[in-house]
């Protein structure tokens, strides 16, 4: 990532966030544990996760802008969070990004980086 100021710079900007957030939602639908959390119609939803990721990984503040800070724990509290399911959003994440053929390095630096968010979610004891 040296030559990179941002996450978002190294894996290629918008482009390469849309083609994670294509390739992991529809992982997300089929899982067992999270299918369930998530709406029928999940356009906004990718559209969302796209606009967060975007900012989360040092673009441009679309998140911000749209919706204001981005209170990712609050956002979530309505929703059944396990260990296990932040397990499993991981490993659809990690799924999709092998899938768009991220290279190993930056795979492992971002599932690094949405690893603390993801246990930080967890708001319900283990199944």
């Amino acid at each position: 990532m040296n030559q990179y100021n941002t996450i978002y710079e190294a894996i290629g900007g918008a482009e390469t966030v849309r083609r994670m957030v294509e390739a992991f939602y529809p992982k997300v639908q089929q899982n067992e544990l999270l299918g369930p959390l998530f709406p029928q119609d999940i356009d906004p939803v990718m559209d969302k996760q796209y606009q967060f990721l975007t900012q989360f990984l040092g673009g441009p503040s679309l998140y911000s802008d749209a919706y204001g800070h981005p209170m990712m724990r609050a956002r979530h509290l309505p929703f059944p969070i396990t260990p296990e399911r932040a397990e499993a959003w991981l490993g659809c994440m990690r799924s999709a990004l092998v899938e768009i053929g991220m290279p190993a390095e930056l795979r492992d630096l971002l599932i690094d980086r949405l690893s603390g968010p993801a246990h930080h979610f967890v708001n319900t004891p283990a199944d």
